[in-house]
């Protein structure tokens, strides 16, 4: 086993090998991060991409591609000084990496690579593959002895699905901490490179107004959503061994809830917040029988209306039997068994084909009782601190005033900070800031394996309940916002789920 070496003058010098170079996500996201990055001026001289593919192609041939790519997904538009700084610095390289022998042959082909671009023997491999790779690359990087470079560090970054449950977490995990030290494997959730997820921790540490009111003392109840408008397309194989539980709620949703609740770390070193996450995670109350009945909704979504158009349902989709219960909506009502948010309930929703798109967060605060006014002329809104992550990112602050145009009325006013305005520039994509920290070796927003050990045992009760029982699928349209029940969820405590 590998233990990576830290040298914070050479961190940003590397060879990234990408497992998967002609797929999907090295073209929409990772390509386009890349040249980004190279935009911004982030990537060092002393750089090479090795993208892997099976397919027989030139580099000149894979580039093309590449810049195809690029000119649909950049954010920035594609300048010829720019590309070409990042078109030096890519090889593509053919092999098979399920035959152990084109591993010898790649070592041989990186380490002249190194030479010539004095790399120093840094190695990120990233694995954008189908998960069901991920032992077979690992273990041969390990015969190879890829893994084991003693001139630079090595890095190993993997995609989610990291398993399907909590043995077969356990079961990877023990495979890649056989090669890699835990320190050098990244376990990517793209969310967490979002700018309003690492804004979380700056406006509740470093605003005594909101910190100092962050407890159930003061806040109702808190709200995340995730909502998406479009269906699972051409992903319905894939869908329908995940589910929207093991697609968004085990990895996503549970790590920005460890944020939002967090207690504040001691430092601001990389394991002191992720400690203090995975305490978060280990204090959500247990899920009896009692409240995985009344705590959760599944739901699947129908044919309907979305933007005009009809489009079908679930079991319509592409790969999806008739008969299928997997879930594409769920919502849950969570609890925290600790002294700061015990009593405090979190409304938790993520579903496909609903009739908003939309991900935030919303902290409602407790009312004040409404004695300033005649309560039958109006009722005063709660104070909101809502967090917008996509596709409005920024965050605002609802609060209560003096309606000057009228003798008695009050009127909520919002204070609002939008993050992409013509003062701060183009927003930065979650995948540059987290393949700037890979090269940093800041492991701050990449999940630690305790931590998703611990969303595996809370996501594990909920969907071997959702396997055991028989739901009466499809139960919401598409283009409206889930199944009736989600609504009676938050009605029977008196809430009501906020669309702002």
């Amino acid at each position: 086993m590998q233990t990576e070496q830290y040298n914070s003058k050479n961190d940003l010098t590397a060879i990234m090998v990408i497992f998967g170079g002609t797929g999907d996500l090295t073209h929409r996201k990772l390509m386009p991060a890349l040249y980004n990055l190279v935009h911004d001026k982030l990537i060092p001289e002393h750089f090479a991409v090795v993208s892997i593919g099976r397919r027989d192609k030139t580099t000149e041939e894979y580039n093309d591609e590449i810049f195809e790519a690029l000119q649909i997904y950049s954010r920035n538009k594609i300048s010829e000084s720019c590309w070409r700084k990042l078109r030096e610095r890519i090889h593509y390289y053919q092999f098979d990496f399920t035959k152990q022998q084109g591993y010898e042959d790649l070592k041989i082909f990186l380490e002249e690579l190194d030479k010539k671009m004095h790399t120093g023997g840094n190695r990120i491999y990233y694995l954008a593959v189908a998960p069901e790779y991920f032992e077979t690359i690992v273990q041969g990087l390990h015969v190879s002895k890829l893994s084991q470079n003693a001139k630079g560090w090595n890095r190993l970054i993997i995609e989610k699905p990291f398993g399907k449950d909590l043995a077969t977490a356990r079961k990877l995990n023990d495979k890649l901490i056989e090669v890699f030290d835990e320190k050098s494997i990244y376990r990517i959730d793209h969310y967490l490179g979002k700018e309003m997820i690492q804004n979380i921790m700056v406006l509740r540490f470093c605003n005594s107004v909101f910190e100092s009111l962050w407890s159930n003392k003061f806040i109702d109840n808190v709200q995340i959503s995730l909502n998406e408008k479009h269906g699972v397309g051409s992903r319905g194989g894939y869908y329908e061994n995940s589910g929207a539980m093991r697609d968004m709620v085990q990895n996503h949703i549970l790590q920005i809830l460890s944020l939002v609740a967090m207690e504040p770390p001691v430092n601001l070193k990389t394991d002191s917040i992720r400690t203090e996450k995975l305490k978060v995670i280990q204090a959500i109350e247990e899920l009896t029988p009692e409240a995985l009945r009344d705590h959760i909704v599944f739901g699947q979504y129908g044919k309907g209306m979305i933007d005009g158009a009809l489009v079908p349902g679930y079991r319509q989709e592409e790969k999806v039997p008739p008969d299928s219960a997997t879930e594409t909506f769920a919502a849950l009502k969570l609890y925290i068994n600790n002294f700061r948010w015990a009593g405090t309930p979190f409304y938790i929703r993520t579903g496909k084909r609903l009739g908003a798109k939309s991900a935030e967060i919303v902290i409602q605060f407790k009312s004040l009782p409404n004695v300033l006014y005649f309560k039958d002329r109006h009722i005063q809104e709660p104070n909101l601190l809502v967090i917008r992550i996509q596709p409005h990112v920024g965050v605002f602050f609802q609060f209560n005033t003096k309606d000057f145009s009228s003798h008695h009325e009050i009127m909520p006013v919002k204070m609002e900070a939008s993050h992409i305005n013509d003062s701060l520039g183009n927003t930065p994509e979650a995948y540059e800031r987290l393949l700037f920290d890979i090269l940093r070796g800041d492991a701050t927003l990449f999940s630690r394996w305790d931590e998703v050990e611990a969303a595996w045992m809370v996501a594990d009760k909920i969907i071997a309940y959702r396997e055991q029982k028989r739901f009466s699928f499809p139960n919401y349209a598409a283009g409206t916002m889930g199944p009736i029940r989600a609504f009676e969820l938050l009605a029977k405590d008196g809430r009501e789920w906020w669309n702002i």
